[in-house]
């Protein structure tokens, strides 16, 4: 298997968006490259992971199109872990800490007010001594060697760090659980893994990551660093949308999988973001040397706009089973090729049907205009062309014109002063449903 990738949530909430981008990519590139999907449960937090959360990344990845060929949970990895941990204590490479929170911000105040940078000093062997004489107990620290660490980015080229300038990263909590670094590198040499996808913010982490691979001697999987979303005025995103995740975009907000697909996988890449109907056109023509170091923005009226778009080119087959859950089993293939042109999200086919087929109350504010309007009702058979003939001859008859000719026959219409657009709503209703409604009979 020339790619192996692996995509790794962590169940202590829903899945996000900006997580949604990163399993997103990841996925193109694997199928794009016919490698091989692992789906990785960071769940070593036993504490905040949750199985309804599990299940619902799950669902949330499921109802994106995205499929995995292999799934693990770091939960049932421990022993394997203790394994590695005892030998790189062994080997010199993880080693006890005794300093608290208090302690540790007090020494990195020190160091920038003398202009040092703010990096973890080890402490002396008396120090150390000090501290397990005092009953402390320990967290550990992985060692890193003072030397660079450089490797090939796909999305922002050559990268380089020195060992000297990082902090150890702590790597066990005082509770002896391993921490996402370490459990994440040994994950990612035990399951072969090619190349790891995921944001810039994990850039630093990648140069310690380095060192853990070559610690435990593994191999360093190939890193793509994506640049993290912005709103669409180029700030961090408000917490409304940074915590939108899948399952309210799709329960809540009611949107199509391939809106959000189809923003995901070319956000901050060169090739032009399309309403795409299925995921082969971006599997073929994915490339991370497409991608820019930029800041993608996140605008919510573009996915809606997509999402639209969608709509008006999915077939009824396509929606026919999801429309009975909704509640309209009797809705056709016509009404639904009359009205898909017309909606932002599926839900909003609720309004129409309810307007097309009532009850409805109609509003008559003249009652001689209505009247007037009903005698002037062309012969079926009719079409979208009705309305402008229909609208043309009361326009003639009665002098009226703009809002005072289409609000009256709106609200008599629909009983409503907004709503769907009457040119595609009167063939709908068809001549004597209109004609009731005219005459003040609620239908």
């Amino acid at each position: 298997m020339s790619v192996k990738v692996r995509f790794a949530p962590s169940p202590t909430g829903f899945l996000h968006v900006g997580n949604a981008r990163t399993a997103i990519i990841t996925w193109l590139f694997c199928r794009n490259q016919n490698g091989h999907f692992l789906l990785r449960i960071d769940d070593t937090d036993t504490e905040r992971s949750k199985e309804e959360y599990e299940i619902a990344i799950e669902d949330g990845l499921q109802w994106l199109g995205l499929n995995w060929d292999e799934k693990t949970n770091q939960k049932n990895r421990t022993v394997r872990y203790e394994e590695i941990i005892e030998k790189l204590k062994n080997d010199g490479r993880v080693y006890a800490c005794y300093e608290t929170p208090e302690e540790l911000n007090l020494k990195r105040k020190s160091q920038l007010s003398r202009g040092v940078p703010p990096i973890y000093e080890r402490p002396d062997e008396e120090q150390i001594q000090k501290y397990i004489d005092e009953g402390r107990k320990p967290h550990w620290r992985f060692a890193l060697k003072p030397e660079p660490i450089e490797w090939e980015d796909l999305v922002r080229g050559s990268v380089s760090f020195h060992g000297k300038d990082l902090s150890d990263p702590v790597v066990i909590r005082e509770s002896g659980v391993p921490l996402y670094h370490l459990c994440s590198v040994i994950d990612d040499v035990d399951y072969d893994i090619t190349h790891v996808v995921r944001g810039e913010d994990h850039v630093s982490n990648t140069a310690t990551h380095i060192q853990m691979f070559e610690a435990i001697q593994g191999k360093a999987p190939g890193f793509a660093h994506l640049p993290l979303i912005a709103d669409i005025e180029g700030g961090k995103l408000s917490k409304r949308l940074g915590s939108l995740s899948v399952k309210s975009v799709r329960e809540e907000e009611m949107l199509e999988p391939m809106a959000l697909v189809s923003l995901m996988s070319r956000m901050g890449s060169s090739d032009p973001i399309e309403p795409m109907m299925g995921l082969t056109p971006l599997i073929e023509s994915f490339d991370f040397s497409k991608f820019s170091r930029n800041t993608p923005k996140f605008d919510m009226e573009e996915l809606l706009r997509l999402n639209s778009k969608i709509l008006h080119a999915t077939p009824f087959d396509h929606v026919n089973v999801r429309l009975a859950n909704m509640g309209l089993p009797d809705l056709d293939e016509e009404f639904w090729n009359a009205v898909r042109a017309n909606l932002v999200r599926l839900e909003d086919i609720k309004e129409w049907w309810r307007v097309a087929n009532g009850p409805v109350d109609p509003v008559i504010d003249d009652a001689d205009f209505a009247a007037a309007a009903a005698d002037l009702l062309p012969p079926a058979p009719w079409s979208e062309e009705t309305f402008k003939e229909w609208t043309g001859a009361v326009k003639e008859q009665t002098g009226r014109k703009g809002k005072e000719l289409f609000m009256p026959l709106r609200k008599a219409l629909t009983g409503m002063d907004h709503g769907p657009e009457l040119p595609v709503l009167l063939p709908l209703l068809g001549p004597e449903k209109v004609k009731s409604r005219l005459m003040k009979k609620a239908a």
